[in-house]
């Protein structure tokens, strides 16, 4: 078992006291077999009053309502996980080959293609070509060769560039400027998938890395793909390598604004607005600390 504290700050300064609507909070990471919350703590200013919620996903949701106005606004979580690795690990597991194209049942067909259906319908013309260009599909075994394809394609193809602008970049702009942020390469991904045929969701979370551990990391996001008899498959396009404990994943989505880790408004004019300032920092405990 591994033990991971994550300290995540997010900072929005204004020339002056606003008002604030309400903020919509994706923080608390997704618990399951291997990931199980200890213990959360979110630290917020102005004044407030939370609610905690499920989405259509199953993501924790904290709608954070304020009550006075300020001319900052602050949200600090902190979380301690407990981490256990997959069982069976996937090199002990059997072998299970999905064939590709894959075929679903009919209990999940319908679900499925909710996950199929692209976001960005100019773009998908241009994602095939860049598909048939990057990707060698006769040389492939089945559909988690595919997955894995994909990641390591857009790996090798964008160059990651950190962009502090809202929003991801539509796939085409991705490809075209060959370079992209972990959320626009993971939107590529999304949208390579679901041009294949695979149902995709977009994930937001952590990545426990270098940067982090100094305590100037930022959220990170990927891509999941779902496969009978396996089912959710995650692979980081950013590494070009599947998920792993290093990974922690806070929400998913079929769409990338499903995920914000903080959304919502101020209440004055766009001027008043400074800037935002965002800090993640992870750190591995001894266990029973």
């Amino acid at each position: 078992m591994s033990r991971l504290r994550i300290v995540h700050e997010t900072i929005y300064t204004y020339k002056r006291p606003v008002r604030f609507g309400p903020h919509r909070i994706i923080l608390r990471p997704r618990e399951g077999h291997d990931v199980r919350v200890e213990e959360m703590r979110l630290d917020i200013s102005p004044e407030f009053e939370l609610e905690w919620s499920r989405d259509l996903f199953g993501n924790s949701i904290a709608t954070a309502r304020f009550l006075n106005s300020s001319d900052h606004l602050q949200i600090r979580s902190e979380v301690f996980l407990d981490q256990t690795p997959s069982f069976p690990l996937p090199s002990t597991r059997p072998s299970t080959l999905v064939p590709f194209p894959v075929q679903f049942s009919e209990l999940e067909s319908e679900i499925a293609a909710a996950y199929q259906a692209t976001i960005f319908p100019r773009d998908v013309g241009q994602v095939k070509e860049w598909l048939r260009s990057a990707v060698d599909l006769t040389a492939l075994r089945g559909a988690e060769d595919v997955v894995a394809a994909v990641a390591r394609a857009i790996r090798s193809t964008i160059q990651y560039r950190r962009r502090e602008a809202k929003g991801v970049q539509a796939p085409a702009t991705t490809l075209g400027e060959q370079s992209g942020s972990c959320r626009d390469m993971a939107t590529l991904m999304l949208e390579a998938l679901r041009a294949l045929g695979l149902p995709a969701r977009f994930a937001s979370g952590y990545l426990d890395c270098l940067a982090t551990e100094a305590g100037r990391g930022a959220m990170h996001a990927w891509s999941e793909a779902y496969l009978p008899e396996i089912g959710w498959l995650g692979y980081d396009p950013t590494l070009g390598e599947a998920t792993s404990l290093k990974h922690v994943l806070t929400g998913v989505s079929n769409h990338p604004q499903g995920v914000m880790p903080v959304s919502g408004t101020f209440l004055d004019e766009k001027e008043a607005y400074l800037e935002m300032k965002v800090t993640v920092l992870t750190e591995r405990l001894p266990a029973g600390v």
